[in-house]
């Protein structure tokens, strides 16, 4: 599999038929296709502390296979069909992997994020109708298990409960610590069994699938969920041939080989870790590398972060902007050079980040995109060609992505190459609609032969297939490559007595690239404080990254001459105060005025006058303020005088 250098490359692999490729026709194939053809191949190394990442467990093909047929198995008796959905609420862990393509094997996977909120986790749960729970024992320092139980009688299709121990991957002194710290928590008066996974796994057979299913690629193989915290949860449903399909087609994109190492840092609730890296490993041989089972944000793990790349021969890994803002604080200790590059998505990259990364540790950023209903990574800039920072690179092969003119849900043709509008998509990996029907409306249109996927972002096409993001028509925040629907924040915020109007946006943020705030408008005659409004938002959101960090009351939103809230004046503002503080401070300036604007090209400009002290560099200035500015995405247009 060469490099793809650029778009000509992509035709040329698309002048063999898709149907020609051969492709597993299920994630439960292509584990087995891959422990045929490389059964001693590592599939997955974990370790449970970062601190102590030399102490590993590896996984080959052979028993990874072994295991799903278990987990699969062990759901079939427990009286999982194909039309049974079993979820999971779990931190990183092998047994994550196993419910999940177990799952698939056996049923419906559900992943579910397990930092939401409980009232939140039995929304999705009854949404999905979750027949059979995985998640973890009770555990020193994590709350899972109490949120679970908060919840579970409130989900009445849930007939089993298992419970992955994590003390299962200790031995010795500390496995009897754990023990005994966690005597009289798990308790137990819930209405549906409550079994121990890997006890109950153990009594399976590892050779077959017992119930002799044949898995279809039209069959439903996940949920994965894009909101629940208000109504009813949008359930994404992934059939088998969109997973496999999609993971196939990352490892074009990425140049994927057998006996590739990569590193697992991101959860495994989010398909990402789930299909980009999970499925793109299974069909191509490639092993996983997985670290703590809270990935990134496990103790120790930054400050240790080089040697793992170099003691687990890591050849590549992904991850969102803030982790490499982080990243470029910790010293460069250790021999990176087996690591042939990394990928970043889920959130805009600065330039000046990447410049800053590569020029810290010699690792080439490829930035990407990829969203749940296109199953999981749709696009890249090329491994062997130009990287254009700022741009999301070019499409996946077989992955048919454009720009549409579109008047609300109604196509109006494709756009000219620069023309601006909404980034649309076709191709075997473009799911079949959310699980309930009424949520499908809009979502797609017929167009030259093919259904095609409104993604709701928008986007310019250049000459050489390059895409470039300039807005969300969604209005979603991007938090640390985390999405946040503004109806997570406003409706809450709705139920204050004192709430007359509400619009929530993203605040641009150096670290995270942006920040949850709110404007609220009160109600004729009341009072509220910000403060007051806080605390009611935190009491009342149901995920915690979404509570905002600001509220600011103000006299009247801004409305359209038909009444609708208009949130681009809000961001402008936003943008405006936060460019500023960030000039402001530097040396030699004088004074600092910015204003925003929206392009239809580029989405929100910035339009930055700085004023230099007398007897400043106006050259230093003016190279100061745009290595300030670089850490934000925002298109920039600056006047130094």
């Amino acid at each position: 599999m060469a490099r793809v250098r650029n778009l000509e490359d992509i035709l040329e692999i698309e002048k063999t038929p898709i149907e020609e490729r051969d492709l597993p026709t299920s994630t439960y194939d292509a584990i087995k296709r891959a422990a045929t053809k490389h059964p001693n191949n590592n599939a997955i190394t974990f370790f449970l502390q970062a601190t102590e990442y030399q102490n590993s467990t590896t996984i080959s093909y052979k028993e990874f296979l072994g295991k799903i047929n278990q987990t699969a198995n062990l759901f079939h008796s427990l009286g999982i069909g194909p039309d049974d959905c079993v979820s999971y609420i779990m931190p990183n862990l092998p047994e994550t992997y196993y419910a999940l393509y177990g799952g698939e094997a056996a049923g419906i996977s559900g992943p579910i994020n397990p930092l939401l909120e409980p009232h939140v986790l039995a929304e999705i749960m009854n949404a999905s109708k979750t027949k059979v729970l995985v998640t973890i024992a009770p555990f020193p320092k994590t709350d899972l298990w109490d949120k679970v139980y908060e919840i579970a009688n409130s989900v009445p299709t849930i007939e089993t409960i298992l419970q992955v121990d994590i003390a299962d991957h200790l031995s010795g002194f500390k496995k009897i610590m754990v023990n005994l710290m966690r005597i009289g928590k798990n308790k137990t008066d819930i209405k549906a069994k409550v079994l121990n996974f890997n006890r109950e796994l153990a009594k399976q057979p590892k050779d077959r699938l017992v119930s002799g299913r044949e898995i279809k690629g039209s069959d439903i193989a996940s949920y994965f969920h894009t909101g629940g915290t208000t109504g009813t949860p949008k359930l994404a449903m992934h059939t088998h041939a969109n997973e496999v399909f999609d993971g196939w087609s990352a490892g074009f994109g990425l140049d994927t080989q057998p006996g590739m190492q990569t590193l697992l840092g991101l959860p495994l609730f989010h398909n990402y870790g789930a299909i980009a890296i999970g499925v793109n490993s299974f069909v191509n041989g490639a092993g996983i590398v997985m670290g703590t089972p809270s990935g990134f944000r496990g103790d120790g793990f930054f400050p240790n972060f080089w040697k793992i790349l170099e003691h687990h021969k890591i050849d590549i890994f992904g991850a969102v902007p803030t982790i490499y803002t982080a990243l470029l604080n910790i010293p460069v200790d250790a021999d990176i050079s087996h690591v042939e590059l990394t990928t970043s998505g889920a959130a805009p990259l600065s330039v000046e980040l990447a410049k800053q990364f590569t020029e810290h540790t010699g690792i080439k950023i490829l930035e990407g995109y990829g969203l749940t209903e296109g199953t999981s990574a749709n696009s890249v800039n090329p491994p062997g060609g130009e990287s254009r920072i700022g741009s999301i690179g070019i499409r996946m092969p077989y992955q048919h992505i454009k720009i549409a003119r579109m008047e609300g849900a109604e196509f109006k043709g494709f756009a000219d190459t620069e023309e601006g509008g909404i980034v649309v998509m076709a191709g075997p990996q473009v799911f079949p609609g959310y699980k309930e029907d009424f949520q499908n409306e809009g979502v797609f249109f017929e167009a030259e032969g093919k259904k095609w996927l409104n993604t709701g972002d928008m986007g310019r096409m250049d000459e050489d297939g390059y895409i470039w993001l300039t807005g969300r028509k969604k209005e979603l925040i991007i938090r640390g490559g985390h999405n946040i629907d503004p109806k997570q924040i406003e409706e809450p915020l709705y139920e204050h007595p004192a709430v007359a109007l509400c619009a929530s946006i993203g605040r641009p943020d150096a670290r995270v690239g942006e920040m949850p705030v709110a404007y609220v408008q009160l109600k004729e005659g009341m009072t509220a404080t910000e403060e007051e409004l806080l605390e009611f938002a935190a009491a009342n959101i149901g995920e915690r990254a979404a509570v905002p960090k600001h509220i600011y009351i103000i006299p009247e939103i801004p409305l359209t001459a038909v009444g609708k809230i208009f949130k681009p004046t809000l961001t402008f503002e936003q943008v405006n105060e936060v460019f500023e503080q960030t000039v402001k401070g530097l040396d030699g300036v004088a004074s600092v005025s910015c204003m925003a604007e929206g392009d239809k090209r580029l989405g929100t400009v910035a339009h930055v006058q700085v004023t230099c002290d007398a007897g400043a560099d106006k050259a230093a200035v003016e190279k100061a303020v745009n290595e300030a500015l670089g850490a934000f995405t925002l298109h920039k247009i600056v006047n130094v005088g």
